[in-house]
């Protein structure tokens, strides 16, 4: 992640001179011109930025072409400008509501503003969706592998998922998509391999491992194929979604083959052994997330029998600061906590946690009837930007409303059926729930850090093209990047790498899949895919290649990732970068 955001800083400093040095250009151009212009006048003006839309499919990139008094209203009336994926419109709040002399104060703020939604994520990532994962596999009995390739992958692929339909909502972003999609491919499968390597060395299992890379690999030559016809018909959109059906049901019956195996191996062992075997194989793999904090909280354990009131509990659990520990902490991780605690106490209204490895599996009874009505309000609040929360059933009452009706009821039905000392026997549910109010909030969040670089990319004059690349790709792995690195640093390191590349097999075919098919049922029944230049071939390789090197390199040690690999694959991605940037503005061609 430091090396993204060093790749990130190192461009805003390249592209700033040139950027500010082309509006002062622009400025005056219009300045003579500013008192007479109206709005068709300032429309017009994109002749003079004709090339710059032309290339990139973005009318937004003009506004830097424009006087300072005439950015506000091309925002206001451009649709390009008004993101529909987050919640704030980050053009409209730098264009009018700021001086234009504020514009490197601006940037900052939006830079700083990154750090605060990278902060969030890995909060969201680290406290709240991982331990619900571990609770739905534990509740489910799933093997880790089996866990990364579906819940994980669709919690990590919903903003992958969702841009890329989005993008092919439009026939001339199209390729915006798959650029998009390869760039978050490359972006997984070295950075994010590469840091789970260096955070966790470990040996992977090696039939998992053989058959992600081989899956992957298929649905990549797919897409360079569709995109060397240049189009792509309705079957073989259809058996996109069909390939990842048979790569599940091969995760599933692998793992079920392997667990029979096992049990005919431990059945035929003396009992002394094999009690001994059950020890070393049994639910460790879960426990040793909290092991060491149960053995602590043990030590603060009452006495005597005590018995917490309701108000007690429920303002406990909504507590994140833990005054044990808080003197103990240097003031910098203080500071950090001051700044957090607002964000977790939103988080902990409205994400439930079921954490298996307590004796209660987390049981708040207050705090998890007001969850009832707190996280179905947020997955409609959030999912595609409140627009469905908003609606009116009727044209009378929106449906926010009819959620939380809903929500008081079960949650009086709840509260009134339960105790405060024993969970019920649904608490998994809660796991369910926690699980997909989490994913919306990291889907959310990464929308607003996408918004976010977009206005970047508009600020600094860079193509559509490489924002696919590099900042639409960075923005939509984050919730990759945090939650796999999260795994293996609290021990997991097979999940997450299983979770690495299950997640990419589910953005690609599902993200080409159901995009396609969507703009097939409003349009007609091909879809036209024509790749941007030669930086879609440049992608294409590089994808292919680290995948090449991965199936070659990883069974020659063995199949261990050691941290060695680990710098090699960050390595291998910095040179693809600078290749990629390098072809961009045509320095080196292909």
């Amino acid at each position: 992640m430091p090396t993204v955001l060093l790749m990130l800083f190192c461009t805003l400093a390249l592209r700033w001179d040139h950027a500010s040095c082309q509006q002062s250009v622009y400025s005056l151009a219009y300045e003579s011109n500013t008192q007479r212009m109206d709005l068709g006048n300032v429309c017009s003006s994109d002749s003079l930025a004709g090339d710059a839309v032309d290339r990139n499919g973005d009318e937004c990139d003009v506004v830097m072409n424009l006087s300072s008094s005439q950015r506000c209203e091309f925002v206001k009336n451009t649709p390009d400008c008004a993101s529909d994926e987050g919640f704030i419109n980050y053009p409209w709040v730098t264009f009018c509501l700021f001086s234009p002399h504020l514009l490197h104060l601006i940037i900052t703020l939006c830079v700083l503003w990154l750090f605060v939604l990278f902060l969030v994520l890995g909060l969201i990532a680290s406290d709240f969706f991982c331990p619900n994962l571990s609770a739905i596999s534990s509740t489910l009995r799933l093997t880790h592998n089996v866990a990364g390739v579906t819940f994980l992958a669709f919690g990590n692929g919903a903003p992958d998922v969702f841009s890329a339909m989005a993008a092919f909502s439009h026939p001339q972003t199209a390729g915006l998509a798959i650029g998009a999609l390869f760039g978050a491919g490359i972006f997984v499968t070295t950075v994010v391999a590469g840091s789970i390597a260096l955070v966790k060395p470990f040996t992977v299992a090696s039939r998992p491992f053989l058959r992600d890379v081989i899956f992957y690999m298929a649905a990549v030559f797919w897409t360079f194929t569709i995109l060397y016809k240049g189009h792509i018909t309705l079957g073989e959109a259809v058996g996109y979604l069909g390939l990842y059906i048979v790569y599940v049901l091969t995760v599933v019956v692998s793992a079920y083959v392997y667990s029979h195996q096992k049990h005919q191996l431990n059945s035929s062992i003396q009992s002394s052994d094999r009690a001994h075997e059950d020890i070393l194989n049994s639910d460790a793999y879960w426990e040793t997330l909290s092991g060491s904090r149960q053995a602590h909280d043990e030590e603060y354990e009452h006495l005597l029998p005590y018995t917490q009131s309701t108000t007690q509990i429920f303002l406990n659990a909504i507590n994140p600061v833990d005054s044990r520990n808080w003197r103990r902490w240097h003031w910098s991780g203080k500071l950090l906590k001051v700044i957090k605690v607002p964000i977790e106490v939103l988080l902990l209204l409205t994400i439930p946690v079921v954490d298996t490895d307590k004796e209660d599996h987390n049981w708040k009874r207050p705090l998890n009837c007001l969850h009832i009505i707190t996280g179905p309000l947020v997955c409609v609040l959030t999912f595609q930007s409140g627009a469905y929360g908003l609606y009116l059933i009727q044209g009378e009452v929106p449906v926010w409303v009819l959620t939380v009706c809903i929500g008081v009821f079960l949650s009086a039905l709840v509260f009134f059926t339960t105790t405060n000392e024993r969970p019920p026997a649904y608490h998994f549910l809660f796991s369910l729930l926690g699980f997909v109010v989490s994913a919306l909030w990291i889907s959310t969040v990464a929308s607003e850090i996408v918004s976010v670089l977009h206005l970047l990319g508009v600020v600094l004059s860079l193509s559509n093209t490489i924002l696919g690349l590099t900042l639409l790709a960075w923005g939509n792995s984050i919730g990759d990047c945090f939650s796999d690195i999260t795994l293996a640093h609290q021990g997991y390191p097979r999940m997450a790498i299983a979770a690495c590349f299950g997640g990419i097999i589910f953005n690609m075919m599902f993200g080409v899949g159901l995009g396609c098919l969507l703009q097939m049922f409003h349009h007609n029944h091909i879809v036209m895919l024509e790749p941007e230049g030669s930086l879609c071939w440049v992608l294409s390789g590089a994808l292919g290649l680290s995948l090449v090197f991965s199936f070659i390199l990883v069974p020659l040690q063995c199949f261990h990732l050691s941290r060695v690999y680990g710098v090699f694959l960050l390595i291998f991605y910095i040179v693809f970068l600078l290749i990629a940037l390098l072809t961009e503005f045509k320095i080196v061609q292909f």
